[in-house]
């Protein structure tokens, strides 16, 4: 390591954010970034741990302490090289991650993990801006053909190397513009979608075919697919959960992702079916505490709500590290976003009982209760209704962000696809029963982290390459000899 006592001499430094009266005014990212010599000072607090768990914390398997100690020796050029050997696309975990690696960072049992994350996402900024992220085509093509469904981060990243291996990709995705839930799912304020445009633009530079609007097994038949080698399905879990008890055609009761969807394409000018869904001037309860529901409270929040309140139906979390998830592990912890800190009520532990509505089936309020997790060995926790804790919430507005419970079965029926336990895409391998039709992503493992999905897309398209060529040399996780520097 280039400074070994680096991390009793500097504390953990993270970027600041814009404050929050500013940036509820817009919707663009709202950090602040730390010096060239702060984000060198944070490398060298990577320190000689002998055993980095880094790497196994990530899905992907980053070399960590390689790209940190190139940062802090200066060599970014370097940094940007290691850092691409194993992730396509550092501009989105670097925004986007929950960042495993840093809860199983050596230097996190006795203080701050190093600031992974945010040094990633400096490495490749830096590039970008410096002009060495560019297109590279493959030298030589196999004239073999494939097909990509889907066009979020584990499409991309199965496309990008597929056609690494020297393969014809083709890239069909179901919406307007490419990017999948990084565009349409993700608020703006944090991934601007000029970030993923200018990706895009090189992967198109290396060859990579996209075809937008085409929605396989609906306006694009699954027969198109027979003209192409191999199939990659990468069209995520996009079938919705809901709750009972919401009467047909309530007025007021939204699913989180057409919120955030219209919310996108309205900000870029594009065309909705319907009115937009605007949260401005009301009572606004968003049910589900994960991802999708902190970036709902943000985006009521930038359009002005009356109160923004927040019901999770799970225990509040420790502040700490909880003893049932020690490190290495990722710890069952309090995380507060950014979007909390700009406003939110809540609330944990909470049950929908009743969506309430006026004559004009118009929301008025939400009937709740508490709820307890009853624990029983060798069972599944039994959810207990705390008897007296019935509660109405007056809300004019509620936004179902509870996640989703697998892919949509278009595809598995039209191509006689098996799936799983859990309705996934059923795989060995990453090929399914179809010897030519491979499955990656959230098709494949269900609702996970974008880490997972661009790990999904790699490690599938290596098997694509083995079937089609016998072979591969294409690199999935960071095993082996450090690339070329």
């Amino acid at each position: 390591m280039g400074k070994v006592t680096g991390f009793m001499e500097y504390p953990r430094t993270d970027e600041k954010n814009i404050e929050v009266k500013k940036r509820l005014r817009n919707y663009k990212e709202f950090t602040v970034s730390l010096s060239e010599e702060d984000l060198q000072k944070q490398g060298s607090r990577c320190m000689d741990c002998g055993i980095p768990f880094c790497h196994s914390g990530c899905p992907l398997g980053n070399l960590i302490p390689d790209f940190n100690e190139m940062v802090y020796k200066g060599e970014w050029k370097k940094a940007l090289t290691i850092l691409h050997s194993t992730n396509n696309f550092p501009e989105f975990t670097g925004r986007l991650c929950p960042a495993p690696c840093e809860k199983s960072c050596v230097l996190g049992i006795i203080t701050n993990p190093v600031s992974i994350e945010n040094i990633e996402k400096n490495i490749v900024e830096r590039g970008f801006k410096e002009g060495w992220i560019v297109a590279e085509p493959p030298i030589n093509r196999t004239e073999k053909r494939v097909a990509v469904v889907g066009s979020g981060p584990a499409g991309l990243a199965a496309a990008q190397q597929l056609n690494r291996a020297g393969h014809w990709v083709t890239v069909l995705e179901r919406d307007d513009e490419v990017g999948g839930l990084l565009r349409y799912g993700i608020p703006n304020f944090k991934l601007e979608k000029e970030i993923i445009d200018r990706r895009i633009d090189i992967l198109k530079e290396e060859g990579i075919e996209f075809v937008c609007n085409a929605h396989v097994g609906v306006n694009y038949t699954v027969e198109k697919l027979k003209e192409f080698d191999a199939v990659v399905l990468c069209g995520g879990a996009t079938q919705r959960r809901t709750l009972p008890g919401i009467k047909e055609g309530t007025k007021g009761v939204v699913q989180a992702m057409d919120f955030l969807t219209q919310q996108t394409k309205v900000l870029f000018g594009k065309p909705l079916d319907g009115e937009q869904v605007m949260a401005t001037g009301k009572n606004v309860i968003v049910i589900g505490g994960g991802d999708t529901g902190s970036d709902c409270i943000g985006t009521s929040n930038r359009h002005g709500a009356l109160s923004v309140t927040n019901f999770e139906i799970m225990p509040k979390p420790p502040l700490g590290r909880s003893e049932t998830t020690p490190w290495p592990y990722w710890p069952l912890q309090l995380k507060t976003s950014s979007s909390h800190e700009e406003g939110c009520d809540r609330n944990w532990l909470i049950n929908t009982k009743e969506f309430i509505t006026n004559e004009k089936n118009e929301l008025t309020g939400v009937k709740t209760v508490q709820v307890e997790w009853k624990l029983k060995p060798g069972k599944r926790p039994e959810l207990i209704e705390v008897e007296g804790t019935e509660k109405i919430w007056p809300c004019d507005l509620v936004l179902l962000a509870l996640g989703f419970t697998g892919p949509e079965n278009t595809l598995s029926e039209q191509l006689g696809l098996k799936l799983d336990e859990r309705t996934n895409f059923k795989t060995h391998n990453y090929q399914t029963n179809i010897p030519n039709v491979f499955a990656a992503g959230d098709m494949r493992r269900g609702q996970s982290l974008i880490v997972w999905a661009i790990n999904e897309g790699r490690e599938a398209a290596k098997e694509v390459d083995l079937y089609l060529m016998g072979e591969s040399q294409l690199m999935t996780k960071g095993v082996g000899d450090l690339p070329n520097i």
